[in-house]
Protein backbone atom coordinates (compact mmCIF):
# COMPACT_ATOMS: atom_id res chain seq x y z
CA UNK A 1 0.00 0.00 0.00
CA UNK A 2 1.25 3.41 -0.79
CA UNK A 3 0.80 6.72 1.68
CA UNK A 4 -2.40 7.97 2.83
CA UNK A 5 -3.22 10.40 -0.21
CA UNK A 6 -3.16 13.65 2.00
CA UNK A 7 0.36 12.69 2.61
CA UNK A 8 1.10 11.49 -0.80
CA UNK A 9 -0.11 14.91 -2.29
CA UNK A 10 1.98 16.92 -0.24
CA UNK A 11 4.91 14.71 -1.07
CA UNK A 12 3.92 15.23 -4.72
CA UNK A 13 3.96 19.04 -4.31
CA UNK A 14 7.17 19.17 -2.96
CA UNK A 15 9.02 16.74 -5.14
CA UNK A 16 9.72 18.49 -8.32
CA UNK A 17 11.18 21.78 -6.03
CA UNK A 18 13.89 19.10 -4.75
CA UNK A 19 15.51 18.12 -8.06
CA UNK A 20 15.98 21.03 -9.81
CA UNK A 21 19.48 22.04 -8.16
CA UNK A 22 21.40 20.95 -5.04
CA UNK A 23 20.97 23.87 -2.61
CA UNK A 24 19.87 22.93 1.04
CA UNK A 25 16.89 23.58 1.77
CA UNK A 26 15.62 24.73 5.16
CA UNK A 27 11.73 24.41 6.02
CA UNK A 28 10.55 27.20 8.07
CA UNK A 29 8.30 25.24 10.95
CA UNK A 30 6.03 26.61 13.62
CA UNK A 31 4.31 23.45 14.70
CA UNK A 32 1.28 24.09 12.73
CA UNK A 33 -0.14 21.71 10.39
CA UNK A 34 0.98 23.59 7.44
CA UNK A 35 4.89 24.07 7.91
CA UNK A 36 4.57 20.45 10.06
CA UNK A 37 3.39 18.70 7.26
CA UNK A 38 5.83 20.43 4.17
CA UNK A 39 8.48 19.39 7.05
CA UNK A 40 7.75 16.01 6.76
CA UNK A 41 7.13 15.75 3.31
CA UNK A 42 10.90 17.45 2.87
CA UNK A 43 12.67 15.11 5.36
CA UNK A 44 11.17 11.83 2.86
CA UNK A 45 11.79 13.18 -0.44
CA UNK A 46 15.43 14.95 0.23
CA UNK A 47 17.12 12.21 0.55
CA UNK A 48 15.81 10.33 -2.68
CA UNK A 49 16.65 14.12 -4.35
CA UNK A 50 20.22 13.73 -2.72
CA UNK A 51 19.20 17.23 -1.31
CA UNK A 52 20.46 18.03 1.95
CA UNK A 53 17.58 19.38 4.52
CA UNK A 54 17.04 20.80 7.27
CA UNK A 55 14.42 22.87 9.49
CA UNK A 56 14.04 26.56 11.39
CA UNK A 57 11.51 27.18 13.81
CA UNK A 58 11.55 31.02 14.69
CA UNK A 59 10.67 32.18 18.84
CA UNK A 60 8.50 35.41 18.13
CA UNK A 61 8.29 35.49 22.31
CA UNK A 62 5.31 37.12 22.14
CA UNK A 63 3.20 34.68 24.04
CA UNK A 64 4.16 32.69 27.53
CA UNK A 65 5.89 29.42 26.57
CA UNK A 66 7.15 30.48 23.20
CA UNK A 67 11.01 29.40 23.86
CA UNK A 68 9.41 25.86 25.47
CA UNK A 69 7.65 25.44 22.06
CA UNK A 70 10.40 26.44 19.79
CA UNK A 71 12.46 24.05 21.76
CA UNK A 72 9.82 21.18 21.43
CA UNK A 73 9.48 22.01 17.74
CA UNK A 74 13.02 21.72 16.91
CA UNK A 75 12.83 18.22 18.36
CA UNK A 76 9.90 16.97 16.59
CA UNK A 77 11.33 18.29 13.30
CA UNK A 78 15.18 16.17 14.35
CA UNK A 79 13.19 12.93 14.73
CA UNK A 80 11.71 13.50 11.18
CA UNK A 81 15.26 13.17 9.81
CA UNK A 82 15.69 16.83 9.51
CA UNK A 83 19.81 18.53 10.09
CA UNK A 84 20.73 21.21 10.82
CA UNK A 85 17.75 22.03 13.12
CA UNK A 86 17.96 25.74 14.22
CA UNK A 87 16.07 27.95 16.87
CA UNK A 88 16.32 31.60 15.82
CA UNK A 89 14.77 33.89 18.55
CA UNK A 90 13.70 37.38 17.52
CA UNK A 91 12.59 40.85 18.89
CA UNK A 92 9.19 41.77 17.37
CA UNK A 93 8.57 45.80 16.81
CA UNK A 94 5.89 47.42 16.25
CA UNK A 95 5.59 49.23 12.91
CA UNK A 96 2.66 47.84 11.02
CA UNK A 97 0.83 46.09 13.54
CA UNK A 98 1.10 42.54 15.56
CA UNK A 99 0.70 40.69 12.78
CA UNK A 100 3.11 42.62 10.15
CA UNK A 101 5.80 43.43 12.81
CA UNK A 102 6.00 39.57 13.63
CA UNK A 103 5.74 38.86 9.61
CA UNK A 104 8.66 41.60 9.52
CA UNK A 105 10.98 40.03 11.95
CA UNK A 106 10.74 36.26 11.10
CA UNK A 107 11.46 36.61 7.29
CA UNK A 108 14.58 39.08 8.19
CA UNK A 109 15.54 36.47 10.61
CA UNK A 110 14.51 34.18 7.58
CA UNK A 111 16.80 35.48 5.42
CA UNK A 112 19.85 35.87 7.62
CA UNK A 113 19.55 31.82 8.07
CA UNK A 114 19.41 31.46 4.24
CA UNK A 115 22.43 33.59 3.91
CA UNK A 116 24.15 32.07 6.45
CA UNK A 117 23.99 28.62 5.38
CA UNK A 118 23.58 29.40 1.57
CA UNK A 119 19.84 27.58 1.71
CA UNK A 120 16.61 28.49 0.24
CA UNK A 121 13.74 28.44 2.99
CA UNK A 122 10.41 26.39 2.45
CA UNK A 123 7.21 28.29 3.34
CA UNK A 124 4.16 26.06 4.41
CA UNK A 125 1.72 28.67 2.84
CA UNK A 126 -1.47 26.90 0.71
CA UNK A 127 -3.71 27.53 -1.51
CA UNK A 128 -6.13 29.13 1.29
CA UNK A 129 -3.73 31.76 2.08
CA UNK A 130 -3.24 32.46 -1.72
CA UNK A 131 -6.90 32.61 -1.58
CA UNK A 132 -6.91 34.71 1.73
CA UNK A 133 -3.71 37.24 0.11
CA UNK A 134 -5.75 38.22 -3.39
CA UNK A 135 -8.61 38.90 -1.11
CA UNK A 136 -6.63 41.11 1.01
CA UNK A 137 -5.33 43.05 -1.93
CA UNK A 138 -8.37 43.28 -3.39
CA UNK A 139 -10.22 44.89 -0.34
CA UNK A 140 -7.22 47.19 -0.15
CA UNK A 141 -7.10 48.44 -3.77
CA UNK A 142 -3.49 47.07 -3.47
CA UNK A 143 -3.14 46.69 -7.31
CA UNK A 144 -2.62 43.83 -9.43
CA UNK A 145 1.03 42.78 -7.67
CA UNK A 146 -0.99 42.10 -4.48
CA UNK A 147 -3.90 40.51 -6.36
CA UNK A 148 -1.10 38.49 -7.71
CA UNK A 149 -0.85 37.00 -3.86
CA UNK A 150 2.53 35.31 -3.23
CA UNK A 151 4.84 33.29 -5.65
CA UNK A 152 6.34 29.92 -5.53
CA UNK A 153 9.64 31.08 -5.44
CA UNK A 154 11.37 34.67 -5.15
CA UNK A 155 14.73 34.28 -3.52
CA UNK A 156 15.42 32.69 -0.96
CA UNK A 157 11.58 31.95 -0.15
CA UNK A 158 9.95 28.60 -1.88
CA UNK A 159 6.35 28.09 -1.68
CA UNK A 160 5.60 24.58 -2.77
CA UNK A 161 2.01 24.09 -1.26
CA UNK A 162 0.34 27.10 -2.91
CA UNK A 163 -1.59 24.56 -5.15
CA UNK A 164 -2.11 22.33 -1.56
CA UNK A 165 -5.47 22.88 0.26
CA UNK A 166 -5.15 23.32 3.76
CA UNK A 167 -6.95 20.65 5.00
CA UNK A 168 -5.17 18.26 3.27
CA UNK A 169 -1.67 19.66 5.58
CA UNK A 170 -3.89 18.56 8.48
CA UNK A 171 -5.08 15.26 7.33
CA UNK A 172 -1.57 14.28 6.36
CA UNK A 173 -0.59 15.39 9.95
CA UNK A 174 -3.00 13.35 11.08
CA UNK A 175 -2.45 10.37 9.04
CA UNK A 176 1.53 10.42 10.10
CA UNK A 177 0.62 10.42 13.70
CA UNK A 178 2.38 14.20 14.11
CA UNK A 179 0.99 16.15 16.68
CA UNK A 180 -0.06 19.75 15.52
CA UNK A 181 0.42 22.44 16.92
CA UNK A 182 -2.22 25.03 16.93
CA UNK A 183 -1.51 28.89 17.53
CA UNK A 184 -4.29 30.41 19.41
CA UNK A 185 -3.54 33.49 17.20
CA UNK A 186 -4.55 31.69 14.17
CA UNK A 187 -7.97 32.09 15.56
CA UNK A 188 -8.26 35.09 17.28
CA UNK A 189 -10.80 37.53 14.93
CA UNK A 190 -8.89 40.58 16.27
CA UNK A 191 -7.04 39.76 13.22
CA UNK A 192 -8.25 40.24 9.96
CA UNK A 193 -6.72 37.36 7.85
CA UNK A 194 -8.35 35.21 10.59
CA UNK A 195 -11.78 37.13 10.04
CA UNK A 196 -11.12 36.61 6.29
CA UNK A 197 -10.51 32.88 6.79
CA UNK A 198 -12.99 32.16 9.48
CA UNK A 199 -15.87 34.71 8.49
CA UNK A 200 -15.55 35.77 4.54
CA UNK A 201 -14.15 32.94 2.91
CA UNK A 202 -16.92 30.30 4.17
CA UNK A 203 -19.27 32.64 3.05
CA UNK A 204 -18.14 32.97 -0.39
CA UNK A 205 -17.91 29.60 -0.09
CA UNK A 206 -21.79 29.32 0.39
CA UNK A 207 -23.22 32.32 -1.82
CA UNK A 208 -21.06 31.34 -4.61
CA UNK A 209 -21.44 27.68 -4.09
CA UNK A 210 -18.11 26.50 -3.15
CA UNK A 211 -14.49 26.35 -5.33
CA UNK A 212 -13.85 30.30 -4.36
CA UNK A 213 -10.23 29.29 -2.54
CA UNK A 214 -9.58 27.70 -5.89
CA UNK A 215 -10.87 30.27 -8.02
CA UNK A 216 -8.82 32.74 -6.26
CA UNK A 217 -5.54 30.90 -6.67
CA UNK A 218 -6.09 30.69 -10.25
CA UNK A 219 -6.91 34.33 -10.42
CA UNK A 220 -3.68 34.94 -8.70
CA UNK A 221 -1.55 32.59 -11.11
CA UNK A 222 -3.46 34.41 -13.90
CA UNK A 223 -2.54 37.84 -12.89
CA UNK A 224 1.06 36.38 -11.66
CA UNK A 225 2.16 35.70 -15.30
CA UNK A 226 0.39 39.30 -16.47
CA UNK A 227 2.88 40.96 -13.59
CA UNK A 228 6.06 39.03 -14.61
CA UNK A 229 5.81 40.06 -18.24
CA UNK A 230 5.58 43.55 -17.50
CA UNK A 231 8.09 43.59 -14.93
CA UNK A 232 10.46 42.19 -17.55
CA UNK A 233 9.73 44.78 -19.74
CA UNK A 234 10.17 47.32 -17.52
CA UNK A 235 13.97 46.12 -16.59
CA UNK A 236 13.95 46.24 -19.81
CA UNK A 237 13.56 50.27 -20.12
CA UNK A 238 17.26 51.93 -20.18
CA UNK A 239 17.21 54.55 -18.05
CA UNK A 240 14.17 55.17 -15.81
CA UNK A 241 14.99 58.85 -15.72
CA UNK A 242 14.60 60.19 -19.15
CA UNK A 243 10.86 62.17 -18.53
CA UNK A 244 10.50 62.27 -22.15
CA UNK A 245 11.31 58.77 -23.19
CA UNK A 246 8.78 57.51 -19.60
CA UNK A 247 5.61 59.68 -20.31
CA UNK A 248 4.79 57.60 -23.85
CA UNK A 249 5.10 54.17 -22.30
CA UNK A 250 2.00 52.55 -21.19
CA UNK A 251 1.20 53.63 -17.50
CA UNK A 252 1.13 49.89 -16.48
CA UNK A 253 5.16 49.61 -17.67
CA UNK A 254 5.63 53.41 -16.88
CA UNK A 255 5.23 53.47 -13.41
CA UNK A 256 6.56 50.01 -12.93
CA UNK A 257 10.07 51.58 -14.76
CA UNK A 258 9.63 53.84 -11.56
CA UNK A 259 8.67 51.82 -8.55
CA UNK A 260 11.65 49.71 -9.67
CA UNK A 261 13.79 52.98 -9.91
CA UNK A 262 12.80 53.75 -6.86
CA UNK A 263 12.91 50.45 -4.61
CA UNK A 264 16.30 50.63 -6.02
CA UNK A 265 17.18 53.77 -4.86
CA UNK A 266 16.33 52.27 -1.32
CA UNK A 267 12.84 53.84 -0.82
CA UNK A 268 10.40 51.60 0.43
CA UNK A 269 6.74 51.15 1.63
CA UNK A 270 5.87 52.55 -1.41
CA UNK A 271 2.37 52.88 -2.00
CA UNK A 272 -0.03 54.24 -5.61
CA UNK A 273 -0.47 57.54 -4.17
CA UNK A 274 3.74 58.11 -4.51
CA UNK A 275 3.66 56.28 -7.53
CA UNK A 276 1.13 58.59 -8.84
CA UNK A 277 2.25 61.29 -7.83
CA UNK A 278 5.78 60.73 -9.26
CA UNK A 279 4.31 59.70 -12.79
CA UNK A 280 2.70 63.21 -13.07
CA UNK A 281 6.22 64.53 -12.86
CA UNK A 282 6.25 62.80 -16.29
CA UNK A 283 2.77 63.23 -17.92
CA UNK A 284 0.98 65.98 -15.96
CA UNK A 285 4.02 68.47 -15.68
CA UNK A 286 2.97 71.86 -14.95
CA UNK A 287 6.20 72.91 -12.86
CA UNK A 288 5.39 71.13 -9.50
CA UNK A 289 7.98 70.61 -7.20
CA UNK A 290 9.29 67.91 -5.14
CA UNK A 291 7.17 64.71 -4.51
CA UNK A 292 7.97 63.62 -1.03
CA UNK A 293 8.38 60.18 -0.69
CA UNK A 294 8.17 57.49 2.49
CA UNK A 295 11.22 57.67 4.94
CA UNK A 296 12.32 61.00 3.43
CA UNK A 297 13.21 60.98 -0.22
CA UNK A 298 12.10 63.17 -3.13
CA UNK A 299 11.93 63.04 -6.29
CA UNK A 300 12.57 66.14 -8.29
CA UNK A 301 12.56 66.48 -12.04
CA UNK A 302 15.16 68.71 -13.66
CA UNK A 303 16.18 69.08 -16.88
CA UNK A 304 14.03 66.58 -18.49
CA UNK A 305 15.02 63.56 -15.91
CA UNK A 306 13.85 62.98 -12.79
CA UNK A 307 16.17 62.99 -9.31
CA UNK A 308 16.01 61.26 -6.67
CA UNK A 309 16.75 63.61 -3.40
CA UNK A 310 17.88 61.43 -0.32
CA UNK A 311 17.09 62.94 2.79
CA UNK A 312 13.95 65.01 4.25
CA UNK A 313 12.17 67.79 2.33
CA UNK A 314 14.06 71.45 2.16
CA UNK A 315 12.32 74.09 4.13
CA UNK A 316 10.51 75.62 0.97
CA UNK A 317 9.21 72.24 -0.27
CA UNK A 318 7.93 73.79 -3.27
CA UNK A 319 11.08 75.04 -5.64
CA UNK A 320 10.45 74.85 -9.18
CA UNK A 321 13.92 73.04 -10.93
CA UNK A 322 12.52 73.20 -14.11
CA UNK A 323 10.73 75.25 -16.17
CA UNK A 324 7.18 73.84 -17.16
CA UNK A 325 6.19 73.84 -20.68
CA UNK A 326 4.16 76.65 -21.90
Amino acid sequence: MGPDPAVAAVRSAVRPGLTDDATPVLVACSGGADSLALAAAVAFEAPRAARRAGAVTVDHGLQPGSADRARTTADLLRGLGLDPVLVVRVDVGTAGGPEGAARDARHAALRSVAAEHGARIALGHTRDDQAETVLLGLGRGSGPRSVAGMTAWRAPFWRPLLGVERATTRRACAAEGLPVWDDPWNTDPAYTRVRLRSEVLPLLEEVLGGGVAAALARTAAMVREDVDALDALAAAVPDPTDCAALAVLPAALRRRVLRAWLMAGGVRDLQAVHLRAVDALLTRWRGQGRVDLPGGAGVARTSGRLVLLPGPPPADPRPRTEEPPP
